[in-house]
């Protein structure tokens, strides 16, 4: 399956685009699985002196899926492709490793 073929299969089910504060829904979904893996990865930390290979790879699986759900959903509301997505953001990567400003910091290096 490609990026593409994965929001494809995404949005059949997701909500309207059109529903009242759709978007904003997705934003705020969005936050929250992301914090549920920082939320995780801090009880590694706390509790089990920051050895991530005692991390459960399918819990990881899990709420990175739901990280990608929720990307795919909100590029597809600005009409972007995730593939295209994907693929502009390892060009700026490999842009930015090129001229030697991976390690720094804001957008526009």
């Amino acid at each position: 399956m490609n990026l593409d073929e994965y929001q494809e299969a995404a949005l059949r089910t997701a909500a309207p685009r059109h529903k009242h504060n759709e978007l904003f829904h997705l934003l705020l979904g969005l936050v929250g699985e992301t914090g549920e893996i920082a939320e995780k990865a801090k009880k590694i930390v706390r509790d089990k002196g920051s050895d991530f290979s005692q991390w459960d790879t399918e819990d990881v699986k899990q709420e990175l899926g739901d990280t990608l759900w929720y990307l795919a959903v909100i590029a597809d509301h600005f009409d972007l492709a995730l593939d295209d997505v994907a693929e502009h953001n390892i060009a700026k990567l490999a842009d930015r490793q090129k001229r030697g400003v991976l390690g720094g910091s804001g957008d526009n290096r």
